[in-house]
């Protein structure tokens, strides 16, 4: 691996391009390719980071399958992860080299009218979306493949590298104690989760809470109700054998929506609440589950929250009479609702208090260099988290 720093005669470091291994998607559904790249020094406002470790996501499988734009070849994937910067750009002021951070794939500027607010988290000078580039510099990425052939960026981030470049708005800096294997958690999926629990529902003590999906964001979902007090948390989903990890996480009922016979699983759930659940959230990403959801949220205050991340171009159906005279909610939640900046040291605080449980979220930690084999646990649905530790 190449020095990525350089002295000049001023005795000022200059970053250098670094050669380092990196799991470069080539072909769609095709096993991960650990290659040797080049990693190009941060321009301005941009960050090097030394990947610790990284987790896998539902949301890199299906872009990782995925052969339609915005999928695009070759592209290093990865957004869930925990680094030490390495190197910064100029204009960096908010970090500094040998600070540990957290990439995370939504924008927090800090100067936006939006960022600036606490109604919203979607940063509107870089707003969300799945590109093959840098945030600030369109058609510009920081990879290279060692014949200087360019390597896409994924979610802002670009995890399963060993050296990675981001913006400075997609890193939050956190107190370096903290375990690696657990503060990652918070780059992604616990934080939507829980999340969309606190800030987006703002589920309230004693409601009724319904979970579509009982993955690894749904079961983060659940613990955002249990820190919030709910006193039914009910589970759906198609595997039965969930329902015992999932009460772990505070599930206290579940419903296996393949046995309803021939009842609608929301039928079934109106007739367990007694007219609908408080909060109901769809965390598949399958558009008739989010009808399903908002079939069984309350009238008059029942909301529905929207997580997983269905096909490009998939719509929802509602009746627009069920929309005009039931009067619920229903709303989509990117990263939970949270500002990364200003929530995630508030989460890993909670974590440290013992309030928020991270410890069971990881039920596997392996090599980078199994990075395929961990792709396979996941697809399957054989873990919860899987760390991948760099090095």
């Amino acid at each position: 691996m190449e020095n990525g720093n350089s002295s000049s005669g001023d005795n000022k470091a200059t970053p250098k391009p670094i050669r380092c291994k990196a799991a470069v998607c080539r072909k769609a559904g095709e096993p991960l390719v650990m290659e040797e790249i080049m990693v190009a020094p941060p321009q301005p406002y941009e960050v090097r980071i030394r990947v610790i470790c990284t987790a896998l996501c539902h949301s890199d499988v299906t872009f990782w399958k995925l052969q339609v734009p915005p999928a695009c070849f070759p592209r290093i994937l990865g957004h869930e992860s925990i680094g030490v910067v390495e190197s910064v750009g100029e204009n960096v002021t908010q970090v500094v080299e040998g600070d540990t951070v957290l990439p995370t794939f939504i924008a927090d500027c800090g100067e936006c009218v939006d960022c600036k607010s606490h109604k919203s988290n979607l940063c509107s000078k870089f707003p969300f979306k799945v590109s093959p580039w840098m945030p600030r510099y369109e058609n510009s990425s920081r990879f290279t493949d060692l014949n200087g052939e360019t390597i896409f960026h994924f979610l802002n981030v670009s995890s399963f590298s060993e050296y990675t470049v981001l913006d400075v708005a997609n890193v939050v800096k956190i107190d370096s104690s903290i375990p690696p294997s657990r503060a990652c958690l918070l780059s992604c999926g616990v934080s939507t989760g829980v999340g969309a629990a606190l800030e987006t529902a703002k589920v309230e003590q004693g409601s009724t809470v319904v979970i579509f999906g009982l993955g690894s964001i749904g079961l983060a979902v659940a613990e955002g109700a249990r820190l919030c007090g709910a006193s039914r948390i009910i589970g759906v989903d198609i595997n039965p054998a969930k329902f015992q990890v999932a009460q772990k996480f505070g599930v206290t009922e579940f419903v296996n929506s393949m046995t309803c016979g021939n009842k609608r699983v929301s039928e079934v759930i109106n007739e367990m609440t007694g007219g609908g659940a408080d909060y109901c959230f769809e965390c598949v990403g399958i558009s008739a589950l989010v009808q399903e959801a908002y079939a069984c949220c309350r009238q008059g205050w029942g909301k529905t929250i929207t997580l997983g991340v269905d096909k490009p171009g998939s719509q929802i159906c509602l009746d627009s009479f069920d929309v005009l005279h039931h009067g619920k909610t229903l709303v989509g939640s990117l990263f939970g609702g949270l500002k990364a900046k200003t929530h995630i040291p508030v989460l890993l605080k909670r974590y440290l208090s013992n309030e928020l449980e991270l410890d069971k979220f990881v039920t596997h930690e392996m090599k980078f260099e199994d990075i395929n084999d961990a792709f396979q646990l996941l697809i399957e649905g054989k873990c919860i988290r899987c760390v991948l530790w760099m090095g």
